[in-house]
């Protein structure tokens, strides 16, 4: 069980400003904490609606703790599920992509429909129901074609972020799309720190020389360019193109389209797409990048050949995975019209750079010399909104259990 009173003390020592205290990042308690708090109460995006093409298709991942599977019935329905069995809790699916006409449990062979009804438990005694014993469903949620999870009992609100987020998404057209590649990286770290890593580019100059090249790193908070011509000049064509770019955002999520940096049309090594067969055409595919960002735990940046997509996975309180995925045009072909070595190079290169940063960072937070200092208010803009996220959903969990946090607890409004 988890202290719910020492896990409040914690967050009322959090200073404006700054990061959370020490025990937030390193305690298997604040850990288990975060799995309910955190994960157990928010969208998760999961994937992409194309990885489920046809009938009979199946996606199973993790929430936290929770494994998820995502499923396409026969009518062309997408349903989702917590992936354990009714009989004695067995995983059903393994992790990855696959297709069956219906779901088998690997242990006693019992079987359930796409839609989640038990069809077939052998030597079952007379009486028994399968009726009572199909799979428990899990909120899904398609917006423009991103598939979004939650395991909670009632889901936040997505209408906002659906109506809003939509129209900017559109024109990538994720229906005529594919996932190209994917992989896992491990970093041996907590998820909060993977997290507020990537929430900033404080770090890129030197540390992503490569990124760099493509990506406006000086900017700020909202994708802010002050009084910069070339993002007024940027907005004045994309607005003749009739393209919306934001920015929107809500509580747990945020928009915007931006552009890169002088004679950059992706973000890639130099700058130049690696896909000939663009998802979105207009304007000659010179229309920066849509970026979107959910909390807890991802980002995805859109250019006009590729998408990627950049996903947080806590195991424990120190190893966290790193999910991505890389997206063109369902009629681009390996080999012909990109290769995966370029398609992949920059945000390979820059999780890898990431991933020795954040671990790095553990290790001194590990130490009980360790004391959170400030953000910076210029640089570090979306690492402090994510904070006061955390902090905020943390306390509105704590609050519905009846634990009254000692103390402010910033992020609060």
């Amino acid at each position: 069980m988890v202290d719910l009173h020492r896990i409040a003390g914690l967050l009322s020592q959090r200073e404006a400003g700054c990061g959370l205290p020490r025990d937030l990042y390193t305690d298997p308690e604040a850990f288990e904490f975060d799995m309910a708090a955190i994960f157990g109460r928010s969208w998760i995006m999961v994937g992409f609606e194309v990885e489920l093409p046809r009938p009979g298709s199946w996606m199973a991942t993790t929430i936290g703790p929770w494994p998820v599977v995502v499923t396409r019935d026969r009518h062309g329905d997408l349903h989702a599920f917590h992936n354990v069995c009714r009989h004695r809790g067995a995983r059903i699916c393994a992790p990855g992509k696959g297709a069956s006409p219906r779901l088998v449990c690997p242990y006693h062979r019992w079987t359930y429909e796409l839609w989640g009804d038990l069809a077939h438990a052998a030597r079952m005694p007379s009486g028994f129901s399968r009726d009572e014993h199909g799979l428990f469903p899990v909120h899904l949620a398609n917006v423009g074609g991103v598939l979004y999870v939650c395991v909670a009992e009632t889901p936040p609100d997505i209408s906002a972020f659906k109506r809003e987020f939509e129209p900017l998404l559109a024109p990538h057209r994720l229906s005529d799309a594919k996932v190209a590649f994917e992989n896992v990286l491990v970093e041996r770290a907590n998820w909060k720190l993977a997290m507020e890593n990537a929430r900033e580019c404080y770090h890129c100059p030197t540390a992503h020389p490569e990124l760099a090249q493509s990506f406006p790193v000086g900017v700020t908070a909202h994708f802010d360019f002050g009084e910069d011509k070339r993002q007024e000049l940027f907005e004045a064509r994309m607005a003749s193109l009739g393209l919306p770019i934001g920015p929107v955002e809500g509580d747990w999520w945020q928009a915007v389209r931006f552009t890169l940096n002088e004679g950059c049309r992706s973000m890639t090594m130099d700058g130049q797409p690696v896909v000939k067969i663009p998802m979105c055409p207009a304007g000659d595919g010179d229309l920066g990048s849509l970026r979107w960002s959910v909390e807890p735990h991802g980002f995805v940046h859109a250019a006009a050949d590729h998408l990627f997509m950049f996903s947080v996975v806590p195991v424990s309180p120190r190893e966290t995975h790193i999910v991505s995925k890389w997206v063109v045009h369902k009629d681009a072909v390996e080999g012909v019209d990109y290769n995966v070595e370029d398609l992949i190079a920059l945000w390979n290169c820059t999780n890898l750079q990431d991933r020795d940063l954040v671990e790095n960072n553990q290790m001194g937070v590990d130490s009980p010399a360790f004391r959170p200092g400030p953000f910076s208010q210029e640089a570090e803009g979306l690492a402090i909104r994510f904070v006061d996220w955390y902090c905020r959903t943390a306390q509105a969990y704590l609050d519905g259990e009846g634990v009254t946090t000692k103390g402010p607890v910033h992020g609060v409004r």
